[in-house]
């Protein structure tokens, strides 16, 4: 399993040739946005965020917006170390609290109401859906490269999954008459 650094050099050390990747289809942008998002995805969004970590503290007094994730969620579990399933929770995750913050502060006019923000995302999703693809792989490419690293993409089932030692599967309890 790779420490926080070997992680963060990874991603700097990546992020570029990800973003490379792209120019033939989306030129420079796409240059730009499959870059930047591996960047963000590694040393911002990493799957590590389930515990105090180097991606947790550069979000510095934001980091307390984690600490729920963090408690909700065990190190390497499921819903954090999956492919696929810990970015997308990860990103909705944040998505819940931006949602719950315009609900907050919009009474207040800082900021708009939840339907004009969704508004605005749609439109964006419309415009930009290449460029906005290319930031989603680039966000899960860089939590897979995490996964590489620790050793294993596939995280431990949770307890009630797991097969336990010397239980057949498909079959219930042993009886004594029928042990032998």
């Amino acid at each position: 399993m790779a420490n926080g650094r070997a992680h963060d050099r990874a991603t700097w050390l990546l992020c570029l040739p990800f973003g490379l990747l792209w120019w033939p289809w989306l030129g420079p942008a796409g240059f730009g946005s499959g870059a930047a998002a591996f960047l963000l995805g590694g040393l911002w969004l990493s799957p590590d965020l389930d515990t105090r970590s180097n991606p947790t503290q550069r979000w510095g007094p934001l980091a307390l917006l984690w600490l729920p994730y963090r408690r909700l969620l065990r190190h390497r579990s499921l819903l954090s170390h999956s492919p696929g399933l810990g970015t997308a929770g990860r990103l909705a995750y944040l998505a819940a609290i931006a949602l719950a913050l315009s609900l907050v502060l919009q009474p207040l006019g800082i900021i708009p109401p939840p339907q004009r923000l969704l508004a605005l995302a749609l439109a964006l999703w419309s415009q930009q859906r290449p460029l906005l693809l290319a930031a989603l792989v680039g966000v899960e490419a860089s939590s897979w490269l995490h996964l590489i690293q620790d050793g294993d993409p596939m995280p431990r089932l949770p307890r009630l999954l797991r097969r336990r030692p010397g239980r057949r599967p498909g079959r219930g309890r042993r009886s004594s008459r029928n042990a032998g």
